[in-house]
């Protein structure tokens, strides 16, 4: 195991490190979808028994997939958070040994331990499963429109709004988990120190992509010990549960995630000029319009959006509880919006 509860047994990080990774022919399978496959293929020493290409995250699709699935001992994940999670169910559900090559760092699944699934379109967190190794291939990675990769900073950033919701909770006596200051500075020390490498996540170099996969690690020194996600997760997830689920689709994790940032560190209060203006020096897309999320769509999630929270309990207690959304703070915020 890596230095701390990282939930990354080992790693390898450097340009062409997939090409050095020993596999046992026949012995494995990959799950993955047809770019990243195609750019991850002639990398790979081995061949692997099997190919799974993602089809959704629906819990029905995954069984049949997995009832489908050959015998193996290892399975690899290849592509971006779909990908990785399919790897994981499989993994977690047979006991098998989990390898995790990122093809993009939109989303933060190659180093979190359960695996993001969909009920009815509802998003549900299951299992439990430690990349050996984590492959960090800098070049692979690369052969992602940049676009994709900036996006996984949208999880780091999460913690600016997620922290102040959990801040919110504790000081109302309303924390689901025993409220520690201590990991609330921890988190926005990794904040700081991501929003620090701007230059380089926007390039895209090694040391920016390391930025963002270091900054996921150390995200899980804090809240695999605490047993949950607090200061990581909170009301800029929320309105993205509530868009997938009344949309019927997926979107880019750290895309959706950046415009529930901009929205809820305004309802927050909350530096939102700061970070807005970070995303865009950094690149990130938060807009609706790069989501295809029509204004009247987004109107209607932020209206719905604390009768969403009160209807399902494994919601934390954040701003939407505590600073009604109303139809004139709607059209001010979302005047600042390109639909």
């Amino acid at each position: 195991m890596i230095e701390g509860n990282t939930n990354v047994r080992s790693a390898r990080f450097g340009a062409g490190s997939l090409s050095e990774l020993d596999l046992d022919p026949g012995n494995f399978l990959v799950t993955t979808m047809e770019v990243p496959w195609r750019h991850a293929e002639p990398r790979l020493k081995a061949r692997p028994k099997a190919v799974l290409f993602v089809e959704n995250m629906e819990i029905e699709t995954l069984e049949r997939q997995l009832a489908a699935a050959p015998v193996v001992d290892t399975v690899v994940g290849i592509g971006g958070g779909q990908a990785i999670d399919l790897a994981k169910y499989i993994a977690w559900k047979r006991g098998l040994r989990l390898v995790s090559v990122p093809t993009i760092l939109s989303v933060d699944a190659f180093v979190t331990p359960a695996a993001g699934i969909r009920r009815d379109h509802r998003v549900e967190y299951v299992g439990q499963t430690s990349p050996d190794p984590l492959v960090i291939d800098y070049d692979l990675i690369r052969t992602a429109p940049p676009e994709l990769n900036i996006a996984g900073v949208g999880d780091l950033l999460s913690i600016h709004t997620a922290c102040f919701d959990w801040d919110l909770a504790g000081r109302a006596g309303k924390s689901e988990y025993p409220f520690r200051p201590e990991d609330i500075t921890h988190a926005r020390a990794i904040l700081a120190d991501t929003m620090a490498k701007a230059g380089a996540i926007r390039a895209c170099t090694d040391e920016g992509l390391r930025a963002i996969v270091e900054g996921y690690m150390r995200v899980n020194t804090i809240c695999l010990p605490a047993g949950h996600y607090r200061v990581e997760e909170g009301s800029e997830h929320y309105l993205f549960y509530e868009l997938e689920e009344r949309l019927q689709r997926s979107f880019i994790h750290g895309w959706i995630v950046g415009l529930g940032i901009h929205l809820l560190s305004r309802l927050q209060e909350n530096r939102h000029a700061e970070m807005v203006a970070f995303m865009d020096e950094v690149g990130l897309r938060y807009q609706p319009a790069d989501m295809e999320i029509r204004r009247g769509d987004l109107e209607a999630s932020l209206l719905n959006l604390r009768s969403y929270v009160a209807g399902r309990r494994d919601l934390w207690h954040t701003v939407i509880n505590e600073r009604e959304i109303t139809p004139a703070w709607v059209n001010e915020a979302l005047a600042t919006l390109r639909f």
